[in-house]
């Protein structure tokens, strides 16, 4: 890696994007000098960061992979250690990894409209460095990797069991045969709770309103059969376009006919339910749209 600190182009963000924004780089612009920068000490963004039990994609892999290096594993809906997995492949495949400074967090960024130049305030580990560009990619995601959220409870000062952010999962926590609760009902709620619930004794997920919930198989028995007889990048470009025809459809459906579309989605989620199980617990407050 040049030791340089001037680049037509500097990438922020060592994740699924910057990676994929750095292939681009240099396959369509061969000439462009260009650094991705990572904060932290390793590549793949929020598929390195979250290590808690049960995290996966809620997009299926063949829409949220990269089209240059189609997603090869049988698993649509992927969980985290193999997009990691996947998103290394892809950077040292393609000779990504020398282009990447590790540890460079950028405090701040200015322009200057006379040298037509971005000018980047780095910390790297500790000490302040400097760094110029033409042009500035932004790949580093939409939350805070230093601040999750993380809302005041009253009463939280005498709690005595122990609490835990998803977002900074302790490797050696042991939650075998514990009552636990969590608090929320999104997407990490959702593939949090049925992975604890193989271990602890008892989980109860605590939620405002319920979710729209939609069961799929974590293979796409479709996508796969498209796979066997069809070359992997053609292959690639039918199961995508399937994917995103039927969630466009979703979404029409969901705008234009709410009420149906809630019915139908609560009706799915019934089907898998017990007899017996209040409904309440699965019927959000809200419409779809």
């Amino acid at each position: 890696m040049s030791d340089s600190l001037e680049f037509d182009v500097i990438i922020v963000g060592a994740g699924l994007s910057g990676i994929g924004a750095a292939y681009r780089l240099m396959t369509e612009c061969p000439t462009k000098s260009f650094t991705v920068l990572e904060a932290r000490g390793s590549i793949g963004g929020t598929w390195d960061l979250f290590r808690y039990p049960g995290v996966r994609s809620d997009s299926d892999m063949f829409t949220l992979g990269y089209p240059f290096y189609p997603w090869r594993a049988a698993k649509a809906l992927a969980d985290g250690a193999a997009i990691l997995e996947y998103i290394r492949e892809v950077s040292t495949k393609f000779g990504i990894d020398p282009h990447i400074r590790f540890h460079h967090k950028i405090k701040k960024a200015s322009w200057s409209s006379d040298a037509q130049r971005w000018t980047l305030e780095a910390d790297v580990n500790g000490e302040a460095k400097t760094l110029r560009c033409k042009f500035l990619y932004l790949c580093a995601g939409y939350y805070s990797y230093d601040e999750a959220h993380k809302p005041e409870f009253p009463g939280r000062e005498t709690f005595k069991g122990q609490i835990v952010h998803p977002q900074w999962w302790p490797e050696d926590l042991d939650y075998s045969g514990k009552r636990v609760v969590v608090i929320g009902s999104g997407a990490t709620a959702v593939t949090l709770v049925p992975a604890m619930a193989e271990k602890a004794a008892h989980v109860t997920m605590l939620q405002r309103s319920p979710s729209y919930i939609a069961s799929l198989p974590a293979e796409d028995p479709i996508g796969n059969a498209i796979r066997k007889v069809l070359p992997v990048q053609t292959a690639h470009e039918v199961v995508r376009t399937k994917n995103m025809l039927l969630g466009l459809g979703m979404y029409q459906f969901c705008r234009r006919a709410p009420k149906q579309a809630s019915r139908f989605l609560r009706k799915q989620v019934q089907k898998l339910l017990p007899k017996d199980f209040p409904e309440e617990h699965f019927k959000p407050k809200y419409g779809p749209w």
